[in-house]
């Protein structure tokens, strides 16, 4: 991760020496110890599926080292308060990209990528977004013991809430996931995940509201 970080701020037109100062405090946020999920591990994985889909959409240097600077930075500040984290982490990002010298544009387009994951949203015509977001949620088309690890993972974050809450709280989610037309915005993304993804959602879905 702390890798990628650095490449992507060199490739985008920043300083070095800054960008390992600000690797180092991603490494420190990330072993936080009341994260489960949104840990090192989830950050290399969106690193690495949106590089692919990123490959699969034509996308040139600097638009691949801004989606890994997103997904390195998108879920920096995790403290299982939605809308709150992402805001937090965005500003995180900016911050640690003026010190490291890049362009104010890169700045904002870095901060504003990961706001998109707030509400997993964006204009189908914005690629890179697109890239991020399907990347961030690939983990819905995993196979089932990976599946099962993942919301046992994110149900530990939510230790707080008791087990009424998360119930409620998680079928929201997930009915809100399978209302959507499509889970995934990039082709790509829909051709290798939404069949997986839509039936793990489902079957969760079923078991918390015993229809399943």
């Amino acid at each position: 991760m702390e890798t990628a970080w650095v490449a992507a701020v060199a490739t985008a037109g920043g300083r070095v020496g800054p960008a390992a100062d600000s690797a180092d405090d991603l490494v420190r946020h990330y072993a936080e110890p009341h994260r489960r999920y949104h840990t090192a591990t989830h950050v290399i994985a969106v690193l690495r599926d949106s590089a692919e889909l990123a490959d699969a959409l034509g996308l040139d240097d600097v638009q691949r080292a801004v989606i890994a600077l997103a997904a390195c930075a998108h879920d920096v500040v995790y403290n299982a308060r939605p809308g709150d984290d992402e805001r937090a982490s965005a500003q995180w990002a900016r911050e640690a990209l003026r010190m490291a010298g890049l362009a104010a544009a890169h700045v904002e387009r870095v901060a504003q990528l990961v706001l998109t994951t707030l509400t997993h949203h964006t204009d189908p015509d914005d690629v890179p977004a697109t890239a991020l977001l399907d990347a961030d949620l690939a983990i819905l088309a995993s196979a089932p013991d990976t599946y099962a690890a993942y919301v046992s993972a994110v149900r530990a974050e939510y230790a707080a809430v008791d087990d009424d809450g998360w119930r409620t709280g998680r079928a929201a989610v997930l009915s809100g996931l399978l209302d959507r037309p499509r889970l995934y915005l990039s082709e790509p993304g829909r051709m290798r995940w939404e069949a997986a993804a839509r039936a793990n959602v489902a079957a969760e879905l079923g078991q918390l509201t015993g229809t399943s």
